[in-house]
């Protein structure tokens, strides 16, 4: 069986709806460490996860760059910057910096029943808004792709589909699964 580890059920229902494939979500609070590198956050959690169910293992890590802080941060610690200063305090250091370009990056982090980890990343230009859409989650209202005049709290949920990150890694994923495995 495969597990997409999360908490976060929207996560699930994008992972479910690009994959297509029986899989299931799993809802276990692991550890994180603090790190600026996404592959070994995900082969941290992965190696964690496997200590208590056994089967195959999909973790993501989203990370958001911005140009301001040296296109190093906030990084892997996105969601720490969104729970302490929230979209608008992101939006906030881009503005006082006059710098609102950035980058998107998502890695997905898959664990074979061998025990073999693989990793699937996109990343995607784009510029740091004022927060504006009511859709999506995490920072999806500050987040406007360089091809795009809608952040993606914006996009109607085809759009979103078409141009999200996070669904354009789900693809190379079940690209691999389709060439490679058998679930």
């Amino acid at each position: 069986m495969l597990y997409f580890i999360t908490g976060n059920r929207n996560k699930f229902r994008e992972a479910q709806l690009i994959v297509g494939r029986n899989f299931q979500q799993l809802d276990m609070d692991l550890p994180e460490i603090q790190e600026i590198n996404a592959e070994k956050i995900i082969a941290a959690k992965l190696a964690e996860a496997s200590k208590y169910k056994k089967g195959e293992f999909l973790v993501d890590d989203v990370s958001l760059y911005l140009d301001c802080l040296g296109g190093k941060l906030p990084g892997p610690l996105v969601k720490w910057f969104l729970s302490s200063i929230g979209e608008k305090g992101i939006y906030q250091i881009a503005k006082n910096s006059e710098n609102y370009n950035c980058q998107v990056k998502v890695v997905l982090g898959y664990k074979d029943k061998k025990g073999q980890v693989r990793y699937f990343d996109v990343v995607e230009s784009g510029r740091v808004v004022c927060p504006r859409g009511k859709s999506g989650f995490g920072w999806d209202r500050i987040f406007q792709p360089l091809n795009s005049f809608k952040t993606y709290a914006q996009m109607t949920s085809e759009e979103r589909t078409k141009n999200k990150i996070r669904f354009k890694a789900l693809r190379k994923f079940k690209k691999y699964l389709d060439k490679n495995e058998k679930i």
